[in-house]
């Protein structure tokens, strides 16, 4: 297929840690993959406010632009689309003047610190006419693609119950900085919008079903840490420093019910020892049972057939004809990486952009997660299982 012409649409991004690195890549990447799009991601201009960091990923990546004052960056009448991959406390204020600025927007989840934060980052998108995604990266994997497919077609049957977990180890040590994450004004509501969010659009989108109703459990495993003695990044270790108290969840778990009936335990932990990105999910129905290792991206595992008891599992390497497979690799077994997940996000976009409406995941997938994830917390508070509200 030979490609479009298109014209260059101008870029800002606003928080250059990981995950602004992680944006500016699929940007830059994403001509090379989706050729065919009206649109090329030109990079303009960068803002962070920790010293050095924008000047030095304008050198590293060209951006023309570079401030330490995010809305500098709303100002410059190049930049068109605007990627928000600052810390959450920030994403209501950044995501409201993103779109008041008439600039479309690419954010990263929880979006905001509650449902009412998601809410009004939605509601000023839609009032400005311009369009807008999320961060919700892992339904993009292609086997995740393809067992939503499954599901929908009824290849497993109709689906009885399954278990979502989202297990890590990065704040596993005590040592662990006690950075904006542990603190409740700025982090929000810890483990459940940083892992549980992603585990909870994940049961949306491949169960094909609105969560219900909740019954939660959460608890905090490490309930001191240090103070940084200087900056941080990442997940730093600050052994030393004065103890402070974490605020906010370590762990959760929860039984989910469905709209379609269907039961679903889930669980997430940003303190789980030995376990490194352990995502995934497992779905049984009344004719088979398909499950998803993000560790594994490329394999689905797959039982379905007229035996249903002792019926054996298969191991399904995706390829071409599993999501966006084909965009990336020729064949089966070629491992795609997680910063592929966030090229495909990108396209959802930018297609957004041409057809004037959503393609892909929205800013609604953002808020009814955020809806059920305020449930979750109202029921581990309540110690009662509590209806999800409608969104």
């Amino acid at each position: 297929m030979g490609t479009t012409a298109a014209r260059s649409i101008g870029v800002g991004v606003i928080g250059f840690g990981w995950m602004g690195r992680v944006h500016a890549q699929a940007h830059a990447r994403l001509r090379h993959h989706f050729p065919d799009l009206g649109q090329v991601p030109e990079l303009v201009a960068v803002a962070d406010d920790v010293p050095g960091r924008a000047e030095a990923a304008a050198a590293q990546f060209g951006f023309a632009s570079a401030t330490a004052d995010w809305r500098e960056l709303l100002t410059d009448p190049r930049v068109e689309l605007v990627s928000v991959t600052a810390p959450n406390w920030l994403h209501r204020e950044i995501g409201v003047a993103v779109a008041e600025a008439g600039r479309h927007l690419w954010i990263e989840k929880p979006v905001g610190l509650t449902a009412d934060d998601a809410r009004t980052v939605a509601g000023a998108v839609a009032v400005a006419g311009v369009q807008g995604t999320v961060g919700f990266n892992y339904r993009h994997a292609p086997a995740v693609a393809l067992a939503r497919r499954l599901v929908d077609e009824g290849g497993i049957g109709r689906v009885t119950h399954a278990r979502f977990a989202f297990l890590s180890d990065y704040a596993a040590a005590p040592e662990g900085a006690l950075t904006w994450r542990y603190e409740r004004a700025r982090g929000g509501s810890g483990v459940l919008g940083d892992l549980a969010s992603h585990a909870v659009d994940l049961v949306r989108f491949v169960l094909h079903g609105e969560i219900a109703s909740v019954l939660a459990d959460t608890a905090v495993f490490v309930p001191e840490r240090p103070r940084p003695t200087g900056a941080t990044s990442g997940h730093a270790v600050a052994a030393g420093g004065v103890p402070g108290p974490v605020e906010n969840d370590d762990h959760v778990s929860a039984l989910l019910r469905l709209s379609t009936g269907a039961r679903v335990v889930l669980e997430a932990s940003r303190v789980a020892v030995g376990e490194q990105n352990a995502y995934g999910f497992e779905v049984h129905g009344t004719a088979g049972r398909l499950a998803w290792d993000f560790r594994r991206m490329g394999e689905l595992q797959l039982s379905r057939g007229p035996a249903v008891q002792d019926q054996p599992v298969a191991t399904v390497l995706v390829g071409p004809g599993a999501g966006e497979y084909a965009a990336f690799q020729p064949g089966a077994g070629i491992a795609m990486g997680y910063d592929d997940l966030k090229v495909v996000e990108l396209r959802d976009l930018l297609a957004s952009v041409e057809a004037g409406r959503p393609v892909g995941v929205g800013l609604d997938d953002a808020v009814r997660a955020a809806v059920v994830l305020d449930a979750l917390a109202d029921s581990a508070a309540r110690g009662a299982r509590v209806d999800v509200p409608p969104a």
